[in-house]
């Protein structure tokens, strides 16, 4: 207690002796030999350090020393847009195919977005939901009135919406009286990067390093994509409990099928009718949910609003995300009939989930699908875009293989056989300022914003060719 208490008092006497404002930052000189102000106070600093000016020139030594490296980022500083169009630092042009991931679907720098984030942050842009917020009840009735939906739960990402639609299939699992619920998934499938989500996803590179004592989060298994009869015989397998855990009062059964109607990660391929429609029957038969992953395929992407519509099929649960606010966070966990009620009070929440701002630009989304016909689009768009991707791929069929996919998400196949990788032509393409993006290491994806036109779409076309043409060149000059 007198060492404990000595220290103390030295410790005030430093501080009384010494300037505080030296005492609570200095510099350091960091291995690039840099010198940046950094606090080192034994409690809270006095003074912060201001945020310095935005310099494009500094960017990637600022990303190399303070951003951690999550992602593989090509060497392209953007600045600014303008519907399809980005720009980077050097004021080159590019054509936008990828809209931050199926996300941006008004394009850049929309007008009519523009405006309704700015109104919004006139008014107020965040309350708690402790309150009622009117944007989030007409966004709620909008998502409602144009789907199978009957309630919404608001988010603010594609992960967030899954892990509540996971955590929602557990708990209506639960009364129905299953202890130990099981969530079947596909193979090659993608629900995000939370370790629920991460576990739901059927790709096992996501999961290495992630495990404890070997394993994922347990009530996780997966089936052949568009495998109906792979997908009947699991059912059947789980939906039955083991001796053991019957021994000790446990029951075990299928809590959901959680499927991507279109899957994007897993390299643009659409699901089948019969895959779903054998789904949807297989849950109404044993009580379980069917639930669709719609963050890449909702809010129009397929030429239908949802990708289930293109099915036949109505799930339990959806989710969305991406393109749900047109490029501000925003995510959504929607439900009908009385699944939308399986969540009470205190059973899930979310801090910004639905605020004010994020239901604003979801509104302003929300009429531009409305009013500006923007799925017929989708539809022609996407039409013209698989013609002109077949006409290449049979140009340049030592490379490239099928074309597939809906509305205005598109893939084509790099032939297995060759060495060339998706993202190597992605780098070809961004050459020829075209921005695309891989949809894993085999297929090149095509993810422009829904407003684009016949002419941006003949142009993406004709840049993609030369990106391959060159390629494909390159490869018979080498040795």
């Amino acid at each position: 207690m007198t060492n404990y208490f000595s220290l103390k008092t030295l410790a005030l006497v430093i501080l009384a002796v010494c300037d505080v404002e030296s005492f609570t930052t200095f510099g350091v000189t960091t291995k690039k030999g840099s010198t940046t102000l950094r606090s080192t106070t034994l409690g809270a600093p006095t003074k912060l350090i201001p945020p310095i000016d935005i310099n494009v020139d500094t960017t990637p030594a600022l990303f190399e020393e303070f951003v951690q490296k999550t992602y593989g980022r090509y060497p392209l500083t953007i600045t600014h847009g303008k519907g399809c169009r980005l720009y980077d630092n050097n004021n080159k042009e590019y054509l936008d195919f990828v809209a931050g991931i199926a996300t941006c679907l008004m394009g850049h720098s929309n007008p009519k977005l523009t405006q309704a984030i700015v109104d919004q942050m006139k008014q107020m842009h965040h309350v708690s939901n402790l309150y009622l917020i009117p944007q989030q009840a007409a966004l709620a009735k909008w998502l409602c009135d144009n789907s199978c939906a009957s309630k919404v739960f608001f988010c603010n990402s594609g992960a967030e919406a899954n892990e509540g639609a996971i955590k929602l299939a557990r708990k209506h699992a639960s009364l129905r009286g299953i202890t130990d619920p099981v969530i079947i998934t596909a193979h090659n499938s993608f629900h995000g990067r939370t370790l629920a989500t991460i576990t739901a996803t059927g790709q096992p590179k996501y999961h290495k390093g992630f495990t404890y004592g070997g394993k994922m989060v347990e009530g996780f298994v997966y089936t052949p994509y568009n495998d109906p009869e792979a997908l009947k015989i699991l059912v059947e397998e789980i939906n039955t409990t083991p001796p053991e855990l019957e021994a000790v009062k446990r029951k075990r059964g299928v809590a959901a099928i959680l499927m991507e109607p279109l899957q994007g990660e897993g390299g643009i391929l659409p699901g089948t009718k019969e895959f779903f429609q054998t789904a949807r029957s297989l849950m109404d038969n044993c009580g379980g949910l069917l639930m669709c992953d719609e963050v890449q395929t909702g809010m129009g992407r397929t030429g239908a609003l949802w990708g289930y519509q293109n099915l036949g099929i109505e799930p339990d649960v959806f989710t969305s995300a991406k393109a749900l606010g047109g490029g501000v966070p925003i995510g959504a966990l929607m439900a009908r009939g009385e699944v939308a009620n399986v969540f009470q009070p205190g059973d899930h929440a979310s801090t910004y989930g639905g605020n004010p701002l994020a239901c604003a630009a979801g509104l302003a989304v929300a009429k531009c699908l409305s009013e500006d016909d923007i799925l017929t689009n989708v539809q022609k768009r996407g039409e013209q875009l698989e013609s002109g991707l077949v006409k290449i791929a049979s140009k340049y069929p030592e490379i490239l293989g099928g074309v597939r996919g809906l509305g205005l998400i598109r893939g084509i196949a790099v032939r297995e056989e060759t060495p060339i990788l998706a993202s190597d032509i992605v780098s070809d393409a961004m050459k020829e300022g075209l921005l695309l993006v891989p949809a894993g290491p085999k297929v090149v994806r095509f993810v422009p914003p829904l407003i684009v036109s016949e002419a941006e779409i003949e142009e993406a076309l004709q840049k993609f060719e030369k990106a391959v043409s060159n390629r494909v060149e390159s490869l018979k000059l080498s040795p």
